[in-house]
């Protein structure tokens, strides 16, 4: 997304087998990188449940749920879904 020279970022659940800028599953936040400090905006119960289904982030949207602490908050969901069962 943005235009030259103008980024913005849209943070997607897609399949892997759909094209890099083509159809996507579902919009889980943004990303932009332009404002100071970066803007970061996204749903965490969906960031969570895709996750928790088997969802694989890539690196750079890896990076942003952990800096945002999803990744952590997921796995400690998990490891009491774990441990009470």
């Amino acid at each position: 997304m943005g235009c030259k020279k103008r980024p913005s970022y849209r943070i997607v659940v897609a399949n892997s087998t759909s094209p890099r800028d083509g159809r996507f599953i579902d919009l889980l936040g943004y990303y932009n990188p332009l404002t100071d400090p970066a803007t970061i905006k996204v749903d965490e119960e969906k960031a969570i449940l895709w996750l928790s289904r088997g969802a694989q982030p890539t690196d750079s949207a890896g990076s942003i749920l952990k800096r945002e602490g999803i990744l952590d908050r997921f796995e400690q969901a998990k490891a009491t879904a774990k441990a009470a069962s």
